[in-house]
């Protein structure tokens, strides 16, 4: 199956041709993907190397003539490294960009630390403004990608993996998805991490939320839940644990809760490993999961 990534050169490409306000700024990585389209707009594909933050900088600079950027690189390189433009060259500016990463939190072991880039949301939730995109199927990306390219003027974060759900489910860039209703509590998952999600809470009688846009978050969808399944929230994000537990705070800020952020943790893990080998590492696979579920909803959540 392809990957997120694997869509992302096609779907952009795709509009780049159908869009004249469309371009493409890259460092280096993922050049060889899109030299078709550079031969048929040179002008909208550039190149600026490995220089990540002449890559906000110019992806705004293009913003401010009328042109809507999409830039893309590693998300260390995108988001942590050249945090100061982000946050002048974009935010203090008011220039809107989509923002394409890959290899999220470690995606890519073998290129150690470097290329790990677990607190990216949790370092743009320090700015204001910006939509953020998790998809956790192939077909979303391609879907979140359009959404966000077709955002007017705003500042659109789109977070690739190649960690996938074994099938894409409805999305609309801005909804959370109800996969399953229950009484005992509500599981929020994000993105890729469904599936352990799902397997996790088998035989527990919990609805299941599915969020694919977590910025801004969906309060509605979540009150709503509550509502039928109690306010013991359990939050299962791809990235630093904790990342959205004040906004599910925000959001059930008039009612008595509990909520539990479970994530990528702060520790490093210094050896490269499998992808799979975090995972576990960070009890984000499904036996995991089911062992902080069951000790953080207890017994009565159980059918």
């Amino acid at each position: 199956m392809d990957t997120m990534r694997d869509r992302f050169a096609p779907v952009v490409s795709r509009l780049l041709d159908e869009d004249p306000r469309v371009a493409v700024v890259l460092a280096e990585i993922g050049m060889a993907d899109f030299e078709a389209v550079r031969r048929r707009h040179p002008d909208r594909v550039i190149n600026v190397g490995i220089r990540e933050q002449l890559l906000i900088g110019a992806g705004a600079g293009l913003a401010l003539t009328g042109l809507r950027p999409v830039v893309h690189t590693f998300a260390s390189f995108l988001v942590e490294r050249p945090f100061e433009q982000i946050k002048l060259d974009l935010g203090h500016q008011d220039a809107g960009a989509v923002l394409v990463s890959a290899a999220a939190s470690f995606d890519w072991p073998a290129g150690g630390f470097t290329h790990m880039s677990p607190g990216d949301v949790a370092l743009l939730d320090t700015l204001d403004g910006w939509t953020v995109h998790v998809p956790g199927h192939p077909d979303e990306a391609g879907t979140l990608l359009r959404h966000a390219v077709a955002a007017g003027d705003d500042k659109v974060y789109v977070r690739l993996s190649t960690q996938s759900n074994d099938r894409a489910l409805p999305v609309d860039g801005a909804r959370f998805h109800t996969v399953r209703e229950g009484r005992a509590g509500v599981v929020v998952a994000v993105g890729p991490v469904l599936d352990p999600v799902l397997q996790a809470a088998e035989g527990l009688d919990v609805t299941v939320l599915y969020a694919t846009t977590v910025r801004p978050f969906d309060t509605t969808a979540l009150r709503r839940a509550t509502a039928g399944a109690g306010t013991e929230v359990v939050l299962v994000e791809p990235y630093l644990a904790g990342t959205s537990v004040s906004a599910v705070n925000d959001a059930l800020v008039d009612l008595p809760h509990r909520v539990l952020g479970l994530g990528v943790g702060r520790r490093e893990l210094r050896r490269y490993g499998l992808v799979e080998e975090h995972v576990a590492a960070h009890g984000l696979d499904a036996k995991s999961l089911r062992a902080r579920l069951d000790g953080f909803l207890g017994v009565q959540a159980r059918v």
